[in-house]
């Protein structure tokens, strides 16, 4: 299995296997596929890879910019991650983010934050600190992982893809 950068003709394949991804998540609204379409078409997918195994897409995740407080200050947010479902449970959603936050890093990231079950993301080294909020989502499940500087403090804001549609 390889790790690589989203290439321009992979656009349909992972707007399909983030829905399929999703569709059996009690907490899905379905809207995980064009989340990941507006972020590209907005610009702010920052970081897009994909896991390909023989030639199959069978991962992928997305880095986008997040705003704390309303400033930028080098942040970015996880999601949509998507696994096949037939693949799910083998390390791949952990890789995915693994090197996604390692090339954030590099790039001179201060951090990642997320909506996501503290269970899952604090064996990838997310946590939660109530000091940061988003909207009325329970501070619990709003998590990050500092990879400069100062734990995050104040209202996060991710890109504007996640915001409801009517």
């Amino acid at each position: 299995m390889i790790i690589r950068p989203e290439a321009a003709e992979d656009a349909e394949t992972l707007f399909a296997l983030t829905q399929r991804a999703f569709s059996q998540m009690p907490y899905s609204d379905g809207s995980e596929g064009r989340i990941l379409n507006d972020l590209r078409s907005d610009g702010d997918l920052t970081l897009s890879l994909v896991a390909e195994d023989g030639g199959t897409i069978v991962g992928h995740v997305a880095f986008s910019p997040v705003r704390i407080n309303g400033e930028d200050c080098g942040w970015f947010g996880l999601g949509p991650i998507s696994v096949a479902p037939e693949r799910q449970r083998e390390g791949i959603g952990r890789k995915l983010v693994d090197a996604g936050l390692s090339i954030l890093e590099q790039r001179g990231a201060s951090g990642c934050a997320l909506i996501g079950d503290p269970a899952l993301y604090s064996k990838l080294g997310f946590r939660c600190n109530k000091r940061l909020t988003y909207g009325e989502v329970p501070p619990e499940v709003v998590q990050f992982k500092t990879l400069s500087g100062q734990d995050p403090e104040g209202q996060l804001t991710f890109a504007p893809a996640f915001d409801p549609k009517p």
